[in-house]
């Protein structure tokens, strides 16, 4: 008799979302990589939730929705990772570090959201060659 729960098949895949948001919450960049928020209220909904729930606070994890959500806060910003409630959170935190290092690196210093506004298509660039689809 097969078991009731299969176990999840290894993948590279790990990352469900991307996101930045500014000091109010707005959304300045957003990728999903999966259908867990297939419409456009979804996400904004989303986005809402996670936001409120981390504006405040001076953690660098949190568990929303079944989803654990990595975030970290740059002068004006507010960077999110989001995957699966079974991701191991160092593979998501190893991909933040690396867009703010890298974006931090592109600026010579703290990233913030008249830098990123002006240079947009860098910033898509930079998170299309972190994560590919997810």
């Amino acid at each position: 008799q097969p078991w009731p729960l299969s176990p999840q098949e290894p993948s590279l895949y790990t990352v469900k979302a991307l996101l930045i948001l500014d000091s109010l919450g707005q959304r300045l960049l957003a990728k999903y990589y999966d259908g867990t928020f297939p419409t456009a209220k979804e996400q904004a909904a989303f986005e809402r939730s996670i936001f409120s729930k981390t504006h405040r606070a001076g953690g660098e994890i949190a568990c929303l929705e079944g989803l654990t959500i990595i975030y970290r806060s740059s002068v004006d910003l507010f960077f999110y990772v989001v995957g699966g409630c079974q991701e191991n959170e160092l593979m998501l935190l190893a991909v933040l570090t690396c867009l703010l290092d890298v974006l931090g690196h592109l600026l010579r210093k703290e990233v913030e959201k008249r830098w990123l506004l002006d240079n947009m298509e860098g910033t898509f660039l930079v998170v299309d060659e972190i994560v590919d689809r997810g």
